[in-house]
């Protein structure tokens, strides 16, 4: 896939242009000592026959800005202060305009030999044929810049020898190809295939002749069972296909034990350190409860072929449990219209986090999965062009579940990224974008009536961004919020084992926790129009592609251990 290319004039060097290097970033308060474990927060982790250390020290190699002075930079890095015994696996690269935020695993070969004893007690050392780790045959140049242009960037794919993999791009100031000893590739069988993630960099202009690109990259299978660990390398290339297998790997951790994940208290520990206060906007109408609250209150358990409703137990031990969303049981507001307006308000003061805990890129990484209940989702409130209107029917649904997660370094503890789930999708944010409210604990700002989660108060459009219509996310501070840290609830963490954490009743309940009611969008959508300006109508059909489907009725939606991301990994 990759091979040297000519090199074009649309890069410069750092001798014309002042290039402000990213400055590292820290948490606003230091990481405490976290209770006693196994392999949490050494520093070190095993995977097998491979240990893996966390390298967060970089030194820049070569920094380059595209077309001129206008666009971003990039600096792309070495680790540094690589311990005795471990090896560099790949170099990493950033934009220059977001704190430096890298991490590059660095690994040794923890079976080099294996041990046998003879019956005197002596100790023989058998040298294994195919070590985990060996250096490359040599280099094949990807692409380099202008030497014209005085400082030049040259990319360097490690050439492995036979059933091994390279696990990342090197890069130098000089044509002279790097030297072996500089970097390790892997044996194939502890390797996983990876795949491109965010555009670092791209070239792609009237300047350039032939396009070129670089990626972060990721493990290409990915979620609570996935072996994949990401080694904070890049990819380049001048055509890079998504489809196409790169042509450098992931590492795999092949050790069962995954021992360091975080024990029992040191779960608590972090979720009392970074668990972020939940702020709801100032003019919601339908606040969060606990689960219990809800079913104490009213919450009916509906049986298909059967009119009336029967209460449910506050444990929820009276749900089905297991089998699928098959429609057979749902769970709908009491018939009374008192009881009914009572409990879509919610209750804030019995309002906590259900918290599930699992591993990520092969246990190298904590996923503390925050979910929060609300008995009623509101309806929209739909902007087009400067109008906003509040509809009164659109967006409207029974229980609304929704989350956000923490992904915690397993490596030193360290809060690394918050996912904030946004509806049907959802986006990952690196701790330096995040507003903190105490220490590191973060802010989540809910969404009016939808309950979406962001990471600043404001407005966010759910629709055409570029035609300024859609459905409306508005988020603020108020006096209505739940601290995470202190008002939660474990309700799964499947690693540890069975009968260490005891889930709920409710989490078995697989169906949906409101009724599935499908009403005429089309008819509300009339009465927008008609009060919209002449110049501003968009035709029915054409203003119905605009918004999400999930308005177009009522529809409950299925409790956490039925989302495709209790084990999977987030969707984005």
């Amino acid at each position: 896939m990759l091979s040297c290319c000519d090199c074009f004039p649309c890069w410069d060097g750092d001798t014309e242009f002042d290039f402000h290097k990213p400055e590292p970033f820290s948490l606003p308060s230091p990481i405490p000592q976290w209770p006693q474990g196994k392999g949490f927060a050494t520093g070190k982790i095993n995977l097998g026959e491979l240990e893996v250390f966390k390298i967060t020290k970089l030194e820049s190699i070569w920094s380059c800005n595209v077309l001129g002075g206008e666009a971003k930079g990039v600096t792309f890095y070495k680790p540094g202060e690589i311990p005795d015994g471990f090896y560099c696996l790949g170099y990493y690269c950033q934009p220059n305009d977001q704190p430096l935020r890298g991490q590059l695993l660095v690994a040794r070969d923890a079976a080099a030999f294996s041990t046998s004893r003879t019956e005197a007690g002596s100790t023989d050392k058998i040298t294994l044929h195919h070590p985990a780790l060996r250096k490359p045959l040599n280099y094949t140049l990807v692409w380099s810049t202008d030497p014209h242009n005085g400082d030049c960037g040259y990319f360097w794919l490690p050439n492995p020898p036979m059933g091994y993999k390279a696990m990342g791009i090197l890069v130098t100031n000089t044509s002279e190809e790097p030297k072996v000893e500089e970097v390790r590739c892997v044996r194939e069988d502890l390797t996983e295939s990876c795949e491109t993630c965010d555009l670092i960099l791209s070239t792609e202009s009237d300047m350039s002749k032939t396009p070129f690109q670089v990626y972060s990259t990721r493990p290409w299978i990915r979620g609570m069972f996935a072996r994949g660990v990401s080694v904070g390398s890049f990819v380049c290339g001048t055509y890079l296909n998504s489809e196409e297998e790169l042509d450098i790997a992931c590492l795999k951790n092949l050790n069962s034990s995954l021992n360091a994940m975080p024990n029992l208290d040191q779960i608590h520990a972090l979720i009392k350190h970074y668990g972020p206060t939940v702020f709801f906007h100032p003019d919601e109408e339908y606040l969060p409860s606990s689960v219990p609250w809800f079913f104490k209150n009213g919450a009916l358990l509906y049986q298909d072929g059967k009119p009336k409703g029967e209460p449910i137990d506050s444990r929820g031990s009276n749900l089905p449990c297991g089998g699928t969303n098959d429609g057979a049981f749902w769970i709908d507001l009491p018939e009374d219209d008192d009881a009914r307006n009572s409990l879509k308000k919610g209750n804030l003061e019995s309002a906590e986090l259900y918290v599930h805990v699992k591993p990520e890129q092969g246990g190298t990484f904590t996923d503390i999965a925050m979910w929060i209940f609300c008995p009623f989702n509101g309806p929209v409130t739909l902007k087009v062009g400067l109008l906003s209107i509040a509809m009164t029917k659109i967006g409207e649904h029974v229980s609304d579940w929704e989350h956000f997660t923490l992904r915690v370094s397993n490596f030193t503890g360290e809060l690394w990224q918050v996912y904030f789930s946004e509806h049907s999708g959802g986006r990952w944010r690196d701790a330096f974008e995040l507003e903190y409210i105490k220490g590191n604990k973060p802010i989540v700002y809910s969404s009016k009536h939808g309950h979406a989660s962001f990471p600043h108060a404001g407005t966010y459009l759910q629709g055409s961004t570029k035609l300024g219509t859609g459905v409306r996310n508005d988020t603020a501070k108020s006096n209505f919020f739940v601290d995470s840290s202190t008002k939660y609830q474990i309700i799964a963490a499947e690693y540890l084992g069975d009968g260490v954490v005891t889930e709920p009743c409710w989490l078995q309940f697989m169906r949906e926790w409101g009724p599935t009611i499908v009403y005429d969008s089309k008819s509300e959508i009339d009465k927008i129009l008609n009060l919209l300006p002449f110049f501003m109508r968009f035709s029915v059909e054409n203003l119905i592609d605009l918004l999400p489907t999930e308005l177009y009725g009522e529809e409950g939606p299925t409790g956490p251990k039925e989302k495709d991301n209790w084990v999977g990994d987030e969707r984005c």
